[in-house]
């Protein structure tokens, strides 16, 4: 039976990015003062050094970063991640990513099969699609971070 791609959190990445860009996260940018913002912000400008009177607009952020920080989790998260604790529990790795034009550290999982032995501070990476926990009827998908020129 085939699963519904679903996205984890509503409008924060695209599986279609902009000119056929492929997986990319989706961020707002104001058209005041610049700022970018990931997680997106529609209601309100959160820079405090804004002028104000600025909309704020949907943009595709890059598609590609340098690794700020990177660790693994080797414990079970809380909810509301899905988890059955009579599974076997595997460790996944965490990376923050610096985004090459916006300049800002956003953090996620990295891909299946990449580990921290894989990674090094400043290494070039790639934000790719992934899922994230899958049920009878739905693949729940997220982004998560590959050194580039990974395998798919």
């Amino acid at each position: 039976m085939a699963r519904t791609r679903t996205p984890v959190v509503s409008r924060w990445f695209t599986e279609d990015g902009p000119d056929g860009g492929g997986f990319r996260l989706l961020g707002t940018r104001c058209s005041a003062c610049t700022a970018v913002f990931f997680p997106r912000e529609d209601a309100y400008c959160r820079n405090p050094h804004c002028p104000g009177g600025g909309d704020l607009a949907e943009v595709a952020l890059s598609p590609r970063g340098r690794v700020w920080s990177y660790t693994d989790g080797r414990y079970r998260p809380p909810a509301p991640y899905v988890s059955d604790p009579a599974a076997p529990w595997d460790p996944y790795t965490l990376v923050a990513v610096e985004l090459e034009a916006e300049g800002m550290v956003v953090l996620g999982q990295a891909a299946p099969g990449v580990g921290v032995a894989d990674l090094a501070v400043g290494m070039e990476v790639e934000v790719v699609g992934g899922v994230l926990n899958e049920d009878a009827g739905t693949a729940w998908t997220t982004w998560q971070f590959r050194p580039v020129g990974g395998a798919e």
